[in-house]
């Protein structure tokens, strides 16, 4: 092993590949050196967003392809955040990754994932890095740039409605050296406009509502400014808003990926992997030659390719129409995983819990999200039709959650929850109001996860001990709102709690104007009525 190191290299690749299969790795099935001199001539596929569930999902998607001869292209990522993702951990890896997918029966799928050939950065700075892009959009051959952003890549302004200070001066400067991402991106498709306005297709696959048309405002914004400034031809916009040309699907995404775990490190160690070890770059990006993931995974996609598509259905990708997809995505979204996932999140930062797997063999917190999920959201979901809405809250409540080999932690979802509680929970309340047959009084479950929210910004568990709040845009604001309450005094909580109970861009409705405010605040009562008052008033929620 000393003299023959199995390390996430080529020459490795080629020259060890009976210790890998031994090891238990399936490895490419197909010639990487050909695919790579193949995508290198005339890509197909961009992807931008070098992250988790970039290297577990759709590389994985593309190796699969590969593998059975539909695909002879690989995919070419490029980072236009981070770019040590790419000068430490891509490139020195030779753009390979290994994926562990952690299933539910503790077995472990390891697989050498080659399908991504060639990473860039996005940095317009670099005229070597950003000419390759250039390169790249310029081909008629390149049919596809999908994104992993996260929702704020897209934002252009601020909550106030302002225009980002990095995104004014690309705004009006024009295409030639944005320093936003998105700039850097309406670059690189002004580049694909001169070069013969190519068709493509530009694919969300963030995990946020409508993420297509978020990624159209965003584009649109620049070609509307460049070409009312002079800075771009006047064609570009309406290259941009011609469907035919450019088309902007909506998906939905679903797999959970949480980072780099140190006990899956462990285990590809001890098969003498090499050169592994996680890095944390100097944007705190916690990134590692290895991804980890659930076996689950859901990618449903609006079927609008100007320029044609790899065959994505064959590995699993679901194409359908734009509402379709917008009812997969609600579905998901306010009812079947996010709100059971925030439930969770925040009970189990208060409860002491580590990992969501651990959750799940608390018997209380079943029953809450059981209830949540099938009797609470259940009656205002619309079917997709693709996907079976309680066979998805199935799979996720005795499949996917309980996984106890997934590492992933209540503090990670619990993550810009002020951010999340409108859309997961505020919809299927509106859902309630509109509905002629329900009554938002029986939403008895959804007021309990409020109050434990509140509850979970005191920063003080269940045993009275302070912890550490997940990041938050909002904790500046909301916090003071419990700031004097302490566990065991008796106080009035109607009047500190009342502003925010009000705001409705945080829970999605005014809770006084549904009836609920009453409910939330006689649950946060018994919340901080002294240690242990959670679990009581949790148990006692659940057996109402």
């Amino acid at each position: 092993m000393e003299d023959s190191p199995m390390k996430l290299t080529n020459k490795s690749l080629l020259e060890e590949a009976a210790a890998w299969k031994a090891a238990g790795y399936e490895l490419p099935a197909f010639d990487r050196a050909a695919v790579t001199a193949a995508t290198y001539d005339r890509p197909c596929w961009v992807h931008f967003g070098a992250g988790n569930i970039f290297r577990a999902f759709h590389a994985n998607i593309a190796q699969r392809l590969l593998n059975d001869g539909t695909m002879d292209r690989g995919i070419v990522v490029a980072e236009g955040f981070d770019y040590e993702i790419v000068e430490r951990v891509n490139r020195p890896c030779d753009d390979l990754t290994i994926l562990a997918t952690l299933k539910v029966n503790g077995t472990v799928e390891k697989t050498l994932v080659g399908s991504v050939v060639e990473s860039c950065v996005l940095d317009s700075e670099n005229d070597a890095e950003f000419g390759r892009l250039k390169e790249i959009f310029t081909q008629d051959s390149l049919q596809m740039a999908t994104f992993t952003i996260t929702e704020k890549g897209y934002c252009l302004t601020n909550p106030q409605g302002e225009i980002l200070p990095w995104v004014a001066p690309d705004l009006k400067a024009g295409p030639q050296r944005p320093s936003s991402y998105i700039g850097k991106v309406a670059a690189l498709l002004y580049a694909r406009y001169l070069a013969g306005q190519y068709p493509i297709a530009m694919v969300s696959t963030d995990n946020c509502s409508h993420n297509g048309e978020k990624l159209y405002n965003a584009i649109v914004a620049y070609a509307q400014a460049w070409t009312e400034n002079g800075t771009a031809e006047p064609g570009f916009l309406a290259y941009i808003n011609d469907p035919a040309k450019v088309s902007f699907p909506w998906s939905m995404i679903d797999k959970i990926t949480p980072r780099p775990d140190n006990s899956v490190l462990a285990m590809l160690k001890a098969d003498g992997v090499e050169d592994l070890d996680p890095i944390v770059t100097g944007k705190h990006t916690y990134v590692a030659p290895f991804v980890n993931a659930e076996e689950c995974e859901y990618l449903v996609i609006e079927d609008r390719f100007p320029n044609g598509r790899p065959a994505l259905e064959k590995a699993g990708v679901m194409f359908t129409d734009r509402e379709t997809v917008n009812k997969v995505e609600r579905m998901k979204v306010c009812t079947c995983l996010n709100p059971l996932h925030t439930a969770l999140a925040v009970f189990g930062c208060v409860l002491g819990y580590q990992l969501i797997a651990d959750e799940m063999k608390d018997p209380a917190l079943v029953r809450l999200v059981e209830i949540i999920g099938y009797q609470e959201g259940l009656p205002v979901v619309v079917n997709p039709g693709i996907l079976d809405p309680k066979e998805f809250i199935d799979t996720v409540l005795q499949v996917r959650v309980p996984n106890p080999f997934m590492p992933d932690t209540p503090q990670r979802i619990a993550t810009d929850t002020s951010q999340k509680l409108a859309i997961r929970f505020g919809e299927a309340i509106k859902a309630y109001q509109a509905s002629p047959v329900l009554d938002v009084a029986s939403l008895r479950r959804i007021p309990l996860v409020f109050a434990a929210w509140l509850r979970y910004l005191m920063a003080v568990d269940d045993n009275g001990e302070a912890f550490t709040l997940s990041p938050d845009p909002l904790l500046d604001s909301v916090c003071p709102y419990v700031a004097d309450f302490r566990l065991g005094e008796e106080k009035e909580v109607e009047p500190a709690l009342r502003p925010i109970l009000h705001n409705a861009k945080v829970f999605g409705v005014d809770l006084y104007e549904v009836g609920m405010a009453d409910l939330v605040c006689q649950y946060f009562r018994s919340m901080i009525a002294g240690k242990g008052a959670v679990r009581a008033t949790l148990e006692k929620g659940v057996a109402d």
